[in-house]
């Protein structure tokens, strides 16, 4: 049965590296460039009204039009899930294996990811319905079912979307997250990981058993005050390595674009080419926000709005303040530190992860020789792991609903999916978060093709809404001058 498993591990290993290789991540960017030409860069060109629409008052009420939480919940719903543990961990592993320079290609491909998190989650809304308890429902797999003209395919394409959906939300939603909090808890204060997996199998179940209301509300309150806790202690730790932050911006860009293998300076020992900066930076920069795989697309679908291109905008935000804010934090902090490409003394090998983060916080948060950086990390990790688990739950159980073509299973998907958070906590399942990361990447792909099949559907409701956009901003104008 030993042998089994580690046969199996690396069978499902080799597939992993496979489905997150160069060809996922050429049509993950590639989907995003195509869109962003096919739309004339309008994400781009309104990303200042998305952010403005983002943070007004009126995002916060469920104001006109259907839907069951307000457009603001919608986008930190969407957020709880995506903002997570590649945060922190992604982006130092990224650095560690690629040198800084993978910072600017995740910015890259964070831009033309704008345009993918607009189309997915523009269309969710789009083609959404209304299930039998009166709650919206929708996401890519209703996108496929509804928009393609050819039923058999959109309803063939949705199933399996819904399908690795459902298995990716018990593993890289649920397992992964609850073993990443335990881990870091038991590492950092020595707190027993059963305690843990109790104390996080019970707040998870009390929230998620509210549906989505509940955990939007949760989201709305945890979201905002995680990512502003961790981008003030992040700020704090950049302007106290001050003297460090020109060289290790120079360094970035210099390093992303170099042909040649370079290193030295700040990043001690590593040195790195252009293409190992790109394939690092991509890579963690998709795995971070999301855009392309359609899983804020099921969020964005509950979302009560008057028009479904402009809760798309709000809903593109989420890649914005994922990678351009709370990633760059991390990359900033960790360049500018002076400990990238230096060895762990407990490990005797480069600091990576959680570690090369922690170091990098440790080098100003340290006080009477009380290194505080651990405990930041480790509450940073805990409170965006646990958001991953409620913003995952709700694309598991749309999905799960869909699967079943009916919400009166869904309270059984709930339960079930809290309790294995207790597993995850006090189980270490190598082989889960492979099969769960191969989902994961799986669910790109119908998602892909059906925003490249009705992107002339897509362009046509973008370029009517512009109309309405400029026709608002007129309106503003002439009460501003009136005023």
């Amino acid at each position: 049965m030993g042998n089994f498993v580690t046969e199996l591990g690396k069978v499902l290993e080799t597939v992993d590296s496979f489905v997150w290789g160069p060809v996922m991540l050429v049509l993950l960017v590639g989907t995003g460039i195509f869109l962003t030409f096919r739309l004339k860069f309008l994400p781009w060109r309104n990303l200042g009204y998305a952010l403005k629409l983002t943070l007004s008052k009126e995002s916060r009420k469920k104001g006109k039009g259907t839907g069951d939480i307000s457009p603001f919940s919608a986008l930190t719903t969407a957020l709880a899930a995506t903002i997570g543990t590649g945060n922190i961990i992604g982006v130092a592993t990224a650095l560690a294996s690629g040198g800084p320079g993978a910072m600017v290609w995740m910015w890259i491909s964070a831009c033309f990811g704008l345009s993918s998190k607009f189309s997915e989650c523009m269309l969710a809304l789009k083609y959404r319905e209304v299930n039998d308890h009166g709650e919206m429902t929708g996401g890519p797999m209703y996108t496929m079912k509804n928009g393609f003209k050819n039923k058999k395919i959109g309803s063939l394409l949705g199933w399996l979307f819904a399908l690795f959906t459902v298995i990716a939300s018990f593993g890289i939603g649920n397992l992964t997250q609850s073993n990443s909090i335990a881990d870091t808890l038991k590492t950092t204060f020595n707190v027993s990981t059963v305690l843990t997996g109790i104390i996080i199998t019970v707040l998870a179940l009390s929230i998620i058993l509210g549906g989505i209301k509940i955990i939007s509300k949760v989201s709305q309150v945890v979201v905002p005050f995680m990512a502003i806790f961790y981008v003030v202690c992040g700020l704090i730790a950049i302007v106290g390595n001050y003297k460090n932050l020109p060289e290790g911006i120079s360094m970035m860009f210099s390093m992303a674009f170099s042909v040649k293998a370079v290193g030295g300076g700040l990043c001690g020992t590593i040195t790195a080419s252009m293409m190992q900066a790109l394939r690092f930076g991509v890579a963690r920069g998709v795995f971070s926000n999301e855009a392309g795989l359609g899983s804020a697309a099921v969020t964005a679908a509950a979302a009560k709005t008057d028009n479904h291109v402009r809760q798309g905008y709000i809903n593109m935000t989420g890649t914005f303040w994922d990678t351009i804010v709370v990633c760059t934090i991390t990359g900033l902090l960790i360049c500018s530190s002076g400990v990238l490409g230096t060895i762990n003394p407990s490990t005797g090998e480069l600091y990576t992860g959680a570690a090369l983060t922690i170091a990098a916080f440790n080098t100003v948060f340290t006080f009477g020789g009380v290194e505080v950086g651990g405990w930041l990390v480790t509450l940073g990790i805990s409170l965006f792991a646990f958001s991953t688990i409620l913003g995952w739950e709700y694309h598991g159980e749309k999905a799960f609903e869909y699967l079943f073509q009916s919400p009166k299973y869904n309270i059984i998907y709930r339960i079930i999916f809290s309790l294995v958070v207790f597993v995850g906590a006090t189980t270490s399942l190598k082989i889960v978060w492979s099969f769960s990361d191969i989902a994961n990447a799986l669910m790109a792909i119908p998602n892909l093709i059906s925003m490249l099949v009705l992107s002339n559907a897509l362009a046509k409701d973008v370029f009517e809404f512009q109309e309405i956009l400029k026709a608002e901003k007129k309106s503003d104008n002439k009460k501003q001058m009136v005023a």
